[in-house]
């Protein structure tokens, strides 16, 4: 629905007046049962005609108000996001829980569309330890899609699984030379016991469970996270497998992909302590598309060859790449060649270039969610690594390819130069792609959608092990 909304049609408004009564209102933040981190709902200007604005009509053109009427305060913080396309996403986050709010959406002091909307509560706050008893009436509440493909393409290599003796082999077999968590879900309750020295990262796993069982009932069941980079289980598909969870798959493993890390800190932490999210994102996209720096961008760190060969480039034909490193790490020895450094870059000042490099780190560049929602076209290098999302990518329609070497970049680059109108609409398919595909509700219904399947149900004799402890809120 949010693309077909979006779409630009023939003859759209770009300089009429917004209508209260034409204007468009949707989204899951107007639903009181879907519970998320920051909550958001959407506003897409139309005119008197019914013309949807393809423009901003002015980032104060409307006035968005939540209020509890059984309260004398609420304590709700609250933003309204100008997208810059016509449409506007509004965000909120709770600090407590209410019995009904009213959402008043307002254009020079008339209510728009349905407002006010009225959420009949009780409407829970994130810290809220309430979790909806029924899975299936969750999932229904939240939308979520029936399957995910990657899911289903990545259990199908697992048609059966013995906890006990997992709990036995993974650790034996990757404990000593990886870092990896062992978890348990029992009773809506989260037990883990560490494996490996560099544990760290475990704090956006154990967060996100604690965030997911307080809003639903979660099924009881094990599991094993690979805390690494790397995705660990490299056994061929006829060999005996290890089921290990990672944030990030490869062509040549078998490991079961979550969405990263990254972003799944973002969704817990939006209007927190993040200032990098999918929504802010939306609202920070450069100069519109005409305005923008023809030239390809990019900029990070040493942690791949291909890294080096792009910064050469860019030196080589600087009026079609503008690549520099902002940190040397993997080839410090190389500095003198590939120097100097460069001052860090905002991540929305990217997005005054036309044309985004998105190419491999370590594993898979975890920017690519950020990147797709920019208003700039990604050319995204051939690579053997992929996130949750990347299945459902298709090239030329999202992105532009670029291989693996990257020895047609610069070709791409031209072809983007020479055919404009058709970069210019690969970009919004992939920024309507993230806007679709890739916000918190649906990173919600993906983990959910991966615990629930019950081959990997923990038998209910199957307590957690003596050695495990029960994480809980600090």
């Amino acid at each position: 629905r949010l693309s077909t909304l979006l779409a630009t049609p023939p003859g759209a408004s770009t300089g009429a007046v917004p209508s209260a009564a034409k204007t468009l209102v949707w989204g899951p933040g107007l639903e009181a049962n879907i519970v998320l981190p920051a909550r958001f709902f959407f506003i897409q200007a139309v005119d008197s005609s019914g013309k949807n604005f393809t423009s901003s009509p002015g980032e104060n053109t409307f006035d968005v108000k939540i209020v509890s009427p059984a309260e004398q305060f609420t304590r709700i913080w609250l933003q309204v996001l100008d997208r810059r396309d016509g449409s506007f996403l509004v965000r909120y986050r709770m600090y407590a829980s209410y019995t009904n709010l009213h959402v008043h959406v307002l254009l020079s002091h008339q209510h728009v569309a349905k407002s006010p909307f009225i959420l009949k509560g009780p409407v829970y706050h994130e810290g809220c330890d309430c979790p909806q008893p029924s899975g299936s009436v969750w999932m229904q509440d939240m939308h979520c899609p029936v399957s995910f493909s990657q899911i289903e393409q990545d259990l199908a290599l697992f048609p059966r699984v013995d906890p006990d003796r997992n709990a036995v082999e993974v650790p034996e077999r990757f404990g000593q030379r990886q870092s990896l968590c062992h978890y348990t879900i029992t009773d809506n309750k989260v037990y883990i016991k560490t494996l490996g020295e560099h544990v760290g990262f475990r704090i956006f796993m154990d967060a996100f469970l604690l965030s997911l069982t307080r809003k639903v009932r979660v099924p009881d069941v094990e599991f094993f996270v690979n805390l690494g980079d790397w995705p660990l289980e490299k056994r061929r598909a006829s060999e005996r497998l290890h089921p290990i969870f990672s944030w990030c798959g490869s062509n040549d493993t078998r490991d079961i992909v979550m969405p990263t890390y990254d972003l799944t800190e973002s969704v817990l932490e939006t209007m927190g302590r993040v200032s990098l999210d999918m929504m802010s994102v939306q609202a920070n996209t450069g100069p519109p598309w005409r305005e923008k720096n023809a030239t390809a961008f990019w900029r990070g760190r040493d942690s791949r060859k291909e890294r080096l060969e792009l910064v050469k480039l860019s030196r080589a034909h600087p009026g079609v790449v503008d690549a520099a490193f902002t940190n040397f790490f993997f080839f410090k020895h190389d500095e003198s060649l590939y120097g100097p450094l460069v001052k860090h870059v905002s991540f929305f000042d990217f997005f005054k270039y036309k044309y985004q490099v998105n190419i491999d780190g370590t594993v898979a560049a975890y920017r690519l969610p950020y990147l797709l929602a920019g208003d700039s076209v990604v050319l995204k290098q051939d690579s053997s690594y992929y996130e949750h999302f990347y299945d459902q990518l298709r090239p030329w329609e999202h992105y532009i390819p670029v291989r693996a070497d990257l020895a047609d970049l610069l070709e791409k680059i031209l072809w983007a130069r020479q055919h404009d109108e058709e970069a210019r609409k690969i970009a919004v398919a992939g920024q309507q792609f993230a806007r679709n595909h890739l916000m918190g509700d649906n990173i919600f219904c993906y983990y959910y959608k991966l615990f629930q399947v019950t081959l990997y149900s923990t038998n209910p004799s199957h307590n957690p092990s003596t050695d495990a402890c029960c994480i809980s809120e600090a």
